[in-house]
């Protein structure tokens, strides 16, 4: 009995660690293979409630794909092309054949975002807005997906505060009213696309235009 009470607590260790999820290593075969150097970014396909999502994202994406190496077309200018070549139907385009573009920019590769959450919801005393993406990379050439992540940033100004009585009850209160009137979107899309980005062994691998390029990424 006491040999079981003695290792009990590390049976209970062994087991909670073996229940632990660890993300696999994404397989980047397909797109070491493609080694695309230039990424043309369509519209977004919006599942949210907010009309203007796409647009706000599109002023967030650019910089941190261009940081990773890659050559990233105007987005704007993309977004004015194909609203000229009858292409504005961002949900069309998502089911489109990536080759299409591919031939119509000269672009190595098209990378489709989905807005799957763009909220903020204020409940009680508390005001949380959250963001989701889902992001896949396709090939210019083939059409083939080449890379796919996911990135959810969810942000309360009330985080991480523990109370402080009626005035820190009131700070709440305010803190929570400004983030339901003018939610932080912005900085929030920056910082999930920086993550599904550069999340090591999940994000894009070095382009031909980073530091880094050709380097074999580290596992944990």
């Amino acid at each position: 009995m006491r040999f079981i009470k003695l290792f009990s607590p590390i049976l209970v260790l062994l087991v909670l660690g073996a229940c632990q999820h660890v993300a696999e290593p994404y397989d980047y075969t397909k797109l070491r293979a493609e080694d695309p150097h230039s990424i043309l970014v369509v519209m977004p396909v919006n599942k949210s409630v907010e009309v203007e999502a796409p647009h706000y994202f599109l002023s967030t994406i650019s910089r941190p794909v261009a940081e990773k190496g890659y050559y990233v077309f105007p987005v704007n200018l993309v977004k004015r092309i194909m609203e000229e070549e009858g292409m504005s139907d961002a949900d069309l385009v998502y089911n489109s054949d990536p080759t299409v573009l591919g031939e119509l920019f000269g672009a190595d590769s098209v990378l489709y975002i989905s807005i799957d959450e763009w909220t903020s919801q204020y409940i009680v005393l508390d005001a949380r807005t959250t963001v989701s993406f889902s992001y896949t990379l396709k090939s210019g050439e083939t059409g083939e997906t080449i890379w796919e992540s996911a990135s959810t940033i969810s942000y309360s100004p009330n985080d991480g505060n523990s109370g402080g009585g009626l005035a820190g009850l009131i700070v709440q209160v305010v803190a929570s009213a400004i983030e339901k009137a003018s939610p932080n979107y912005i900085p929030l899309s920056r910082r999930a696309n920086f993550a599904a980005v550069n999340t090591k062994n999940q994000g894009l691998l070095p382009g031909p235009y980073h530091k880094d390029y050709g380097v074999e990424t580290p596992l944990p």
